[in-house]
């Protein structure tokens, strides 16, 4: 969705991060899917719960869908640079 202008720093994608993953802990809709989720983070569920269970269970963690959509430029959120 959003293309950055330029490269953020860790601050700023922190702060991206933490912005959206607010948004979403408070019921916004998502941009990524649940299988996007479930591949990205298939390791952790069978950890979590198992081999067979893991393809029923669904990641839950605003931070780890943040980050997943920040990943993939899915977040509709942008910093404006102030250049000096």
């Amino acid at each position: 969705m959003v293309e950055p202008v330029r490269a953020h720093t860790r601050f700023e994608k922190a702060r991206i991060i933490g912005a959206r993953a607010l948004q979403i802990s408070m019921g916004a809709p998502l941009f990524v899917t649940e299988d996007e989720l479930r591949e990205k983070y298939s390791g952790e569920l069978i950890q979590l719960y198992g081999v067979d269970d893991a393809k029923e269970k669904v990641v839950l963690d605003p931070m780890k869908i943040a980050t997943l959509e920040y990943e993939q430029n899915k977040i509709p959120i942008d910093i404006d640079p102030h250049e000096e």
